[in-house]
């Protein structure tokens, strides 16, 4: 059995130092504070004028009232254009508009005035400025009005999920993944200023609660200056606050759905003029947590809760302090295969002796379970020392235990050609850092300097036993195959007609160290294997680092007429397993023809792409490690490829786009993307394990184009649409990390790319007072696919003698086949019936239902790969805001539809990094909620 993963005494000592470090320092917020007053044509002050900001694209609204000095202000705005109004309580004054431009933490300071004349009861948006952007990086914005009402696949990944659907050139994965720009996950987000550059996959981490964002920035065009380590996609997230809310306002709701899925939580926001606290909890329980690898679910339960608190507080007018708190624990079941759910019901499956394990005890259904725990400490101090000047200090503290639990039975874990020793894992990363910038605005220059210090400590303890008597017999039977007699552990025993296994076909030689941890063997091991004394049956892998990261950036946007140019340029020195020092220039300028709404854009970046944290150590080092070169050696291609620690890459990249408004109905926002990586980063997975960890290839490039179309709110209609093509090309040989499949292929596609991706969004609603429609149309052209087998080609090795007359899907299992959608003829697989009896079916009569499998002879990893099929997918919510049409205390009600047409599709089949994975059936929940 698998010994107890004991946690890192060394990572709570460094966790307290730099928690209290953190308590003293404060942290940058991506937000902006207006402020002014309200007067008469005699400059008088106007108490209770109705103030209202908005941004017709994103949907973000805000409302205020003047003091009885005239005066208002809105902290907390994400930075955006906005349209801003102005009008008093008593008759005879006109509505003043103005539009503004939040892009800088330095005050923005109105004096509105108010004309005589006759009041205007409604301002119409025109066809103006505040609908397109004189900024050379194209994003995306989302605020909470949107999201609100977007029916969104992923309860417990909802963030990743949201960005999925509102961001061109995101290519959605299973499990809350998605690769922006075809790149892995090369992703950041950036939490009110803090800085979050790890993996946010739901397999990975925890990720910030939906309910407690504000409004949402996704930066897909060059990055600026002040963003580095992973860019593809930069998430730009402001939190809920609960600052100037004199009157309490909160939500309480429950939802329970498809795969008995259940969900409960509330927030509270609350203030005065000088603090405020907004906080937010909920639970989640579903029976189906993760993609399967199966339509049908097996063993998929899971449950997350998190809390999240944001208090603000303003000792003096020109300080401003806030803590961002926050905690998640998610657990949950690995996805059974149907193969592992009837482990006992197939003789042979785990051992020759009808589901009976080595010990004499039924091996029973795989059982294998996660947990993972996240939190969060991030305080923030803004110091208003000028009109034209801000300066910002701070620090943060996020730590990821994720553990992960083999069966109780270790036998359980063995699947042919998927798993092969049972593992245990327990892991932490713990991101401490500190991070100061000083803002300056005046006349046409808004310029950033700044810097952060990021430490990341990694403690890796992993455990593994082999379950597969198969894998590493010591013997062969007379007709080649392997022997799993349990009695039998040195090859010099292997008499009559069994034979010393020395490597054969298809089977790999006997490899003494491997056998002492080969759980299948139960009679004594020779002395010559020389086993560790320590051993007990199982390897334990130790892996410890600390990586130091320090950047400082300069950044500064000129608007000088219908021009805008950013120059920034940044630094980076990491310093870890291994080391690299980078100077990034990043420079955009834009071009605003303003008689025709136009905005011309070009950009340029140089990027330092820094290694990604999860299993690091085991990933750069493991193969120092005798044990783990011997379990590599039971994956084809899977040798150890260098010694060498995973380095930072680098990047060079070119945007090129235009964004047109038509009136004030439609805006098009597109570029054409082009990035080229010297030492590209990809994940792959630890033998036939659940251990996944990065490797590195030598170059990737990656062009592509990314297309958003947005309506503002036409009547109660508004509507999005985003549409991509990204190519991801990567070239061998790997640069470093642990063996991986292709080995030797020097150019290929990567998993995640997809030729053509778009979202489609209408949400209807025709008054405040009345029912809402959304509805989502979701189209994947497919990522990449595994190894399917294929009916030869350049790049194909399933075929017999490489022919293309004959595919041999003889190394998948019944379910496996079936899992893929194979067919030969007539005959479909299904999960315990091959689609042909002997492996060989004709090429002529092969296919799949789920996979675009290229022609018999035409298969080419770079040109032609296999690929999942096209998918179309379709979503439908509708609700109502206000049932009962009462003021202060609302009722709302919500039925929302995934998949509304239950259709069947896959994310992805037997990926190198994370299997086989099916989107979510037809889902249905019913929400209920309480507001006021």
């Amino acid at each position: 059995m698998l010994k107890t993963l004991a946690g890192p005494v060394r990572a709570y000592t460094c966790l307290s130092l730099w928690l209290g470090c953190a308590l003293l320092c404060f942290a940058q917020s991506n937000s902006g504070t207006v402020h002014g007053s309200v007067v008469d044509p005699s400059g008088a002050v106007v108490a209770g004028a109705a103030v209202t900001i908005e941004n017709p694209v994103s949907h973000y609204t805000r409302g205020a009232v003047t003091d009885s000095q005239g005066k208002f202000e809105f902290d907390n705005l994400p930075y955006n254009n906005y349209h801003l109004t102005a009008a008093a309580m008593a008759t005879g004054f006109q509505v003043a508009a103005q539009d503004i431009n939040v892009r800088s933490a330095v005050p923005m300071e109105l004096k509105i005035g108010l004309a005589l004349g006759k009041e205007t009861q409604t301002v119409t948006v025109e066809a103006g400025a505040e609908l397109v952007e004189s900024t050379s990086t194209t994003h995306t914005d989302v605020d909470r009005d949107l999201f609100d009402k977007l029916p969104l696949e992923s309860q417990s990944s909802s963030l990743s999920s949201l960005v999925t659907l509102a961001t061109p050139g995101a290519a959605a994965d299973s499990n809350g993944l998605f690769h922006g720009l075809g790149d892995h996950a090369s992703n950041s987000f950036s939490i009110d200023g803090q800085p979050i550059t790890d993996q946010q996959s739901k397999v990975f981490s925890n990720q910030l609660p939906i309910d407690s964002v504000q409004s949402m920035e996704v930066l897909e065009g060059a990055p600026p200056a002040e963003y580095g380590g992973k860019t593809s996609l930069v998430i730009v997230v402001t939190t809920r606050s609960g600052l100037g809310v004199t009157t309490p306002h909160g939500d309480v709701t429950g939802s329970y759905g498809t795969f008995g899925t259940s969900n409960g939580g509330f927030d509270l926001s609350y203030g005065q003029n000088n603090w405020g606290n907004f906080i937010s909890a909920n639970g989640l329980d579903t029976g189906r947590f993760l993609d399967g690898p199966e339509y049908q679910v097996f063993h998929d339960h899971g449950n997350e809760e998190n809390f999240f608190d944001r208090f603000d507080f303003k000792p003096s007018p020109a300080d401003t302090i806030n803590v961002n708190l926050g905690f998640t624990r998610s657990w949950f079941q690995t996805p059974n295969t149907y193969d592992a759910q009837n482990a006992t019901a197939w003789t042979g499956l785990v051992v020759d002796n009808a589901g009976i394990g080595p010990d004499g005890l039924p091996v029973g259904s795989e059982d294998q379970r996660s947990k993972i725990r996240t939190f969060n400490v991030a305080p923030n101090w803004t110091r208003v020392l000028n009109p034209n000047t801000v300066f910002t200090f701070g620090g943060f503290v996020r730590q990821d235990q994720y553990n992960y639990y083999p069966s109780d039975n270790p036998f359980a874990d063995f699947t042919p050609d998927l798993q092969s020793a049972t593992v245990g894992q327990n892991r932490r990363l713990t991101n401490a850092g500190a991070r100061t910038t000083l803002s300056y605005l005046k006349g046409v220059h808004n310029i950033k300097i700044g810097a952060t210090y990021e430490h990341t400590f990694l403690t890796e303890r992993d455990a593994f036993g082999l379950v597969d008597p198969t894998a590493n017999a010591p013997c062969l039977n007379a007709d080649g195959s392997a022997d799993t007699n349990p009695l039998l552990t040195d090859p010099a025993n292997c008499t009559g007609a069994l034979q010393p296994n020395l490597g054969q076909g298809s089977v790999p030689a006997f490899i003494p160290l491997l056998a002492c941890y080969d759980l299948t063997r139960t009679a004594a091991l020779p002395a010559s294997d020389g086993c560790p004394s320590s051993t007990s049956g199982d390897f334990n892998y130790y892996g410890h680092a600390d990586i130091k990261e320090f950047a400082f950036f300069a950044m500064d946007t000129i608007n000088v007429r219908n021009w805008t140019f950013n120059l920034g340029l940044r630094f980076d020195k990491y310093n870890g397993l291994a080391s690299a020092a980078q100077a990034e220039p990043r420079l955009g300028i834009a071009y605003n023809i303003k008689p025709s709404n136009t905005v011309l854009r070009v950009s340029y970046a140089r990027t330092m792409e820094s290694p990604f944290n999860e299993n690091l150590v085991l990933a750069s080092l493991g193969c120092t490690e005798p044990a783990i070169v011997a379990f590599q050696t039971l994956v084809p291609g899977g040798a150890c490829v260098t010694t060498t620690p995973l380095r930072p890459g680098h990047r060079n990249e070119f945007h090129t786009g235009l964004e047109q408004a038509f009136g004030k109905y439609l805006v098009i926002d597109g570029e054409y993307i082009w990035k080229y990586t010297h030492e590209a980063f990809d994940f792959s997975v630890l033998g036939n394990t659940p251990i996944t960890y990065p490797i590195e290839w030598q170059s990737s490039k990656i062009p592509g184009y990314a297309i958003r179309l947005s309506m503002p709110n036409f009547h109660g209609l508004t509507a999005f649409m985003v549409t991509s093509s990204v190519a991801a090309r990567f070239f061998g040989p790997q640069a470093a990390g642990i063996g991986a499949t292709p080995g030797a292929v020097s150019v290929f596609r990567i998993d995640h790319d997809e030729l053509h991706n778009a979202t489609g969004h209408l949400q209807y609603q025709p008054s405040k007072k009345l029912p809402w429609i959304g509805f989502n149309w979701r189209y994947d052209s497919g990522l990449v696919a595994g190894p399917v087998p294929c009916a030869g080609g350049e790049d194909c090795a399933n075929g017999p003698n490489g022919t293309n007359s004959v595919v041999d899907v003889s190394g998948l299992t019944p379910d496996q086949q079936y899992e893929g959608g194979l067919y030969c003829g007539s005959v479909h697989a299904t999960p315990t019936t091959p689609i042909s009896p002997t492996g060989l079916c004709p090429a002529s009569m092969y296919g799949s239902t789920l996979v675009s499998i290229p022609a018999a002879g035409t298969e080419n990893d770079d040109h032609n790969p296999p690929r999942i099929a096209p998918r179309n997918l379709f979503d439908i919510a509708v609700g109502h805001d206000n049932i009962f049409r009462t003021e202060k205390h609302k009722w709302s009600a919500r039925l929302a539809v995934v998949n509304l047409t239950n259709k069947e599709a896959l994310y992805n089949f037997l990926s190198t990094f994370s299997g086989t994975h099916y989107v979510t059936p037809r889902a249905i929940t019913a929400t209920l909620g309480f507001h006021f």
